[in-house]
């Protein structure tokens, strides 16, 4: 079957190579030591007289990441360049007399690392009196607000070398296309109506798999308000996911959250559950009053970025090529725990299911199996130690393009996948604590396309597990089958831990749709998983 894919443009594809970015979050708030601006710290007060992007640039690269989006103008409406549109900014202050230009100095730190530069220009502005979106109260107040905001996005967009990003956090409602359009058109656009890239829908830094990158056109997505929750993979549109996260508990530093800088194994899975997942992680980092990077921030960022080398700088084999099956032969038995899949994405998101075996010298091992691929899908499986790998497309909506499929031993405990998984089992998808962060119910609904994992009419049971092999600590609470958009309550029946649903014919659309409930505490993380009987 072939059917029109949405495909990624040539900046998405080079924005989806770039796998990690690095905020960074700065404004008068940090003398406050709160998260938000609220207008109350003297001008002569804000001098970072340690600020150095020197500093910030290196432990971006320390990081791995290939873009800074730096924060430029936050909901207070501190600018940190060089403006005339108001007086809330770095030139009313004592840093540097007045003259001194964040923006500048960061973009000139980029360029000496062959970094990328992102401008984050919040819409909202206390200050100026614009509220979320940049709305103002009246139609006299709108019309001066959106002057001083497209001089100020003229400004930050045609200064300072080539911008490779630029957010619109919380939505935009000013008109700005003509100036994207004459000073960035290369460059990829968070939110907004001319958005090329969505917000994964949490701070968590978690695309919740499968993270397919179309959604609809006719979708809230199409218009720069999507979350992981419009993908769909036959949507016409290219829309991938940029995952932001913070290395502390907050966006801005305060004297309180030096100990919530997160762990190591904390970061790597935010690394496998985005990167891992087909999306971009972009990970904050939070200078203090003085401008620097605290120590803390900065060891730990060349931390994560020194294991992501490590587990993945070599590969133990690597193929690529086109069609349903891609072989590997190792020159030696070999031990393996991890798998990394990549579809050429220049033509699309094609694979709708798929497995990988290992042979260990006597048989096929069944390590893995998956709907999205997408970018880059990392499988974590129990070691193993094997002569061959085959991945297996099952299916495909037209002729499968694998950019690589490689395998890696990289020695870090894990039970995610365990080997030779029944041949009858199929991902659904994973589920974890970000499903469930604005829900003061600990509940989610959450809706999966099923039937790419479905070859034939019958019996199936649902069910879920943990990623370290116990049991899971989320469950449904109600099922419903879907076919063609209708609920079919009568094949849908519960069986203790499990529930069963009863497939009696193909050729439609086939979805479940799951009341997930958390339980109180719950911070693991684990599979959804199809088996049919």
């Amino acid at each position: 079957m072939t059917v029109k894919l949405a495909v990624p443009t040539p900046q998405q594809v080079e924005w989806h190579d770039t796998e990690i970015g690095m905020f960074i979050h700065w404004a008068p708030n940090v003398y406050q030591d709160q998260e938000y601006d609220d207008l109350s710290t003297p001008l002569d007060r804000i001098n970072p007289s340690e600020l150095d992007t020197e500093q910030w640039a290196s432990v971006a690269e320390s990081l791995g990441a290939k873009y800074i989006v730096m924060v430029a103008k936050h909901v207070g409406g501190f600018c940190m360049w060089q403006t005339d549109t108001c007086d809330y900014g770095v030139k009313d202050t004592p840093w540097r007399d007045g003259k001194g230009d964040v923006l500048r100095d960061l973009s000139e730190s980029c360029r000496k690392r062959g970094l990328k530069l992102g401008i984050y220009l919040s819409p909202q502005d206390i200050y100026n009196g614009a509220q979320l979106a940049g709305r103002c109260e009246t139609p006299e107040a709108q019309e001066k607000y959106n002057k001083i905001y497209r001089t100020q996005l003229e400004e930050v967009l045609s200064r300072y070398g080539e911008i490779f990003e630029v957010w619109f956090d919380g939505g935009q409602e000013i008109e700005v296309g003509d100036i994207l359009e004459r000073y960035v058109p290369n460059a990829v656009y968070f939110q907004s109506k001319h958005a090329s890239i969505r917000w994964v829908g949490n701070e968590e830094g978690i695309a919740t798999y499968p993270a397919w990158n179309a959604v609809r056109a006719d979708s809230e997505a199409a218009r720069g308000l999507g979350t992981i929750q419009h993908s769909d993979p036959n949507g016409e549109i290219w829309m991938p996911m940029e995952c932001d996260a913070r290395i502390r508990n907050t966006w801005f530093w305060n004297t309180q959250n030096e100990g919530t800088v997160k762990s190591l194994d904390h970061l790597m899975e935010l690394y496998y559950r985005s990167v891992g997942n087909g999306a971009v992680l972009l990970l904050n980092a939070n200078p203090d009053p003085t401008g620097q990077i605290p120590e803390p921030d900065a060891r730990r960022a060349k931390e994560f970025g020194d294991e992501i080398r490590k587990r993945f700088a070599n590969a133990l084999c690597e193929a690529g090529g086109s069609g349903d099956t891609l072989e590997i032969e190792l020159m030696e038995p070999t031990a393996i725990d991890h798998i990394v899949i990549c579809e050429d994405i220049r033509y699309g998101e094609r694979i709708r299911s798929y497995e990988v075996l290992g042979f260990d010298g006597e048989q096929w091992l069944k390590l893995c199996s998956g709907t999205a691929i997408g970018h880059k899908r990392i499988e974590r499986i129990a070691e193993a130690t094997l002569h061959k790998l085959r991945l297996n497309v099952l299916k495909a909506v037209d002729e499968p393009r694998i950019a690589s499929l490689t395998a890696y031993y990289t020695g870090a405990a894990t039970v995610f996948s365990p080997n030779n998984i029944r041949s009858e089992r199929q991902k659904v998808g994973e589920w974890g604590p970000e499903l469930f962060i604005y829900k003061v119910d600990r509940k989610s609904t959450e809706t999966y396309d099923i039937g790419d994992l479905i070859d034939d009419a019958g019996q199936y049971a649902l069910y879920f597990d943990n990623a370290d092999g116990g049991a899971s600590s989320v469950r449904a609470e109600g099922v419903r089958l879907l076919l063609n958009g209708a609920s079919y309550p009568q094949f849908v029946s519960q069986t203790e831990d499990r529930y069963r649903i009863n497939i009696t014919g193909l050729g439609q659309r086939i979805q479940l749709e799951l009341e997930l409930y958390c339980e109180l505490g719950n911070n693991g993380f684990g599979n959804i998983w199809l088996e049919k009987l």
